[in-house]
């Protein structure tokens, strides 16, 4: 990891500002909130869904369902990584089959926590559509996953880490590079 000071690329502000936008994104390319879920892949991305529900449900005048996925019993690292592993319970309280299902999740790197959630995902049912939110995507993909809508590209390089931090969690809202 690199010892150099954070460098702020996202406040409290420009998070905010980019949840808008991407949820006016979201509702522009589905051509409305017909069947549309949105899931939270814990643990930033769970704060992350709500905030882009309640938007959606504030100009459209709909109820969003949000639900929460652990993708932890999924990923393909979990013989290397075992028992450092913290298993936190999933909770989609709704039917995905046939939904327009909205992942969600804070920072996209090398694409293999969505290869999990993905396959997480798909034992709740069979969606119509899945779609993919990152708030930051720092590249440097190992798997052909990209978001379909993104909140901030941010170049990194491959020592540099990117934080998420919300005020749901962290008691702030901000993403830094480190």
């Amino acid at each position: 990891m690199n010892t150099t000071r954070e460098k702020i690329v996202m406040d409290k502000e420009e998070i905010a500002t980019a949840l808008k936008r991407i949820a006016r994104e979201i509702v522009d390319a589905n051509k409305g909130t017909k069947d549309l879920v949105l899931v939270g892949i814990m643990n930033r991305g769970l704060p992350l869904a709500n905030r882009i529900a309640k938007i959606i449900e504030g100009t459209e005048k709909v109820n969003i369902p949000v639900g929460s996925l652990d993708v932890s019993l999924h990923r393909d690292d979990i013989r290397k990584k075992g028992s450092k592993i913290e298993v936190k319970r999933s909770d989609i309280p709704f039917s995905i089959d046939g939904k327009i299902v909205i992942m969600v999740d804070d920072v996209i790197y090398a694409g293999r926590t969505i290869r999990a959630a993905m396959d997480g995902l798909a034992d709740y049912g069979r969606a119509s559509k899945t779609q993919l939110v990152a708030l930051v995507d720092r590249g440097h993909r190992e798997l052909p996953i990209h978001p379909d809508f993104v909140g901030k590209k941010v170049s990194t390089s491959m020592d540099e880490d990117v934080i998420v931090n919300l005020a749901e969690i962290d008691g702030v809202d901000k993403a830094v590079v480190k």
